[in-house]
């Protein structure tokens, strides 16, 4: 087999996205605090404060008010920030949120402050708990309120997120036809991360997959130096990232004629992703649309292997709001972007795992990754 050489990047053209809504976002946010009788909310989660700023660093924190917007960051990041921030964001430098909080806080008086319990640790709670309370405000648990937003996507997003799938299909179809019995699954997913790069991937969405075997039992399996062989289900999972967004994209590959066994298995999953896309549509709840796949699983007596649910909400996480599984109440909305993701995983043999990152539309799915099955 020749040495691979990376293709030209003008061989995988992408588009210019620039992001230009978030003045629109943070008054959308405001208008959710309005609803929960918040004065102020607190922002730490770092997706959170990109996705109302356009603040790409790793560390600071967002406080909005009813008539001011605050992203405070260290030394490392304030130029960063005052690059990528604009209006009506100000920027101010701090040397922690424990520093840099309180003087902030100081035009709120007898006022409720939000922050969202995921994404605070419980040291950090008593800290802001004794900031707040220092100056007669009340702390108050205010989970999910940018995530509920961030997961109906619009416009601009959505070009983010379907360029990253055409990288993503490219990346599927390069390794499909390159892959090879005594192929180890660490050369794959190089190969994989060289050419998503090559093709304008900012950076993987996540740590590539490639599962051989008996690893394709593993959902998340990390590659390793296991050699490839014919006729076992290889399960390749990957994704590209531009402008932030990401794409997730699943195949299961076979080197060489299909045992009845994996052929068997592959027919059960991508019958059941099939129906899915043609059934799931808008105002379907999570469990209701992991239902259409599950059920043919099941009828074909191989539910104990599908421990997983049908698929995640994708954006600038691959792994956000809404959620398609079996306890979700997440009702699917036009403009959510997510994942279609049946799998069957048999401990000793191997998995089989086929998704697509799909839009929800009036009609019902639009599916975005459209490499082969």
């Amino acid at each position: 087999m020749p040495r691979y050489r990376p293709p030209h990047a003008a061989s995988c053209p992408i588009k210019e996205v620039v992001l230009t809504t978030h003045y629109q976002r943070i008054a959308n946010l405001r208008s959710a605090m309005t609803g929960r009788r918040l004065d102020a909310l607190l922002v730490t989660e770092a997706n959170n404060y990109r996705y109302l700023t356009g603040f790409t660093g790793t560390a600071g924190f967002l406080l909005i008010t009813a008539d001011a917007t605050t992203l405070a960051t260290d030394f490392i990041h304030i130029e960063q920030a005052r690059m990528e921030v604009s209006a009506p964001v100000e920027t101010v430098r701090v040397k922690s949120m424990t520093e840099g909080l309180p003087g902030l806080l100081d035009g709120i008086s007898n006022g409720v402050v939000g922050f969202d319990p995921e994404h605070v640790t419980f040291a950090q709670y008593r800290r802001l708990e004794s900031l707040v309370g220092d100056r007669g405000l009340q702390l108050v648990p205010a989970e999910g309120m940018v995530e509920s937003l961030r997961a109906q996507k619009d416009s601009e997003e959505i070009a983010c997120i379907e360029t990253a799938c055409e990288i993503a299909d490219k990346a599927m179809d390069f390794i499909a036809a390159r892959i090879h019995a005594g192929m180890s699954e660490k050369q794959a997913a190089w190969e994989l991360n060289a050419f998503l790069h090559e093709c304008g991937s900012e950076d993987m969405a996540f740590d590539i997959i490639v599962a051989s075997g008996r690893n394709a039992a593993l959902p998340h399996a990390r590659p390793t130096s296991r050699a490839i062989s014919e006729g076992e289900p290889v399960v390749i999972d990957l994704g590209a990232r531009v402008g932030g967004y990401c794409s997730d994209l699943s195949r299961t590959l076979c080197v060489g004629p299909r045992p009845e066994r994996l052929a068997f298995i592959y027919e059960v999953v991508l019958k059941a992703q099939t129906a899915a896309l043609e059934e799931v549509s808008p105002g379907m709840k999570g469990d209701q649309a992991d239902g259409v796949a599950r059920k043919i699983i099941q009828e074909a007596g191989l539910a104990e292997f599908f421990g997983h649910g049908l698929g995640h909400g994708v954006g600038l996480a691959v792994h956000e709001q809404p959620r398609l599984g079996v306890k979700s109440d997440d009702i699917l909305v036009e403009n959510m972007v997510v994942t279609i993701e049946p799998g069957i995983y048999v401990p000793g043999w191997g998995g089989v795992r086929i998704e697509d990152t799909v839009i929800v539309r009036a009609s019902g799915l639009q599916v975005l990754t459209n490499t082969t099955k």
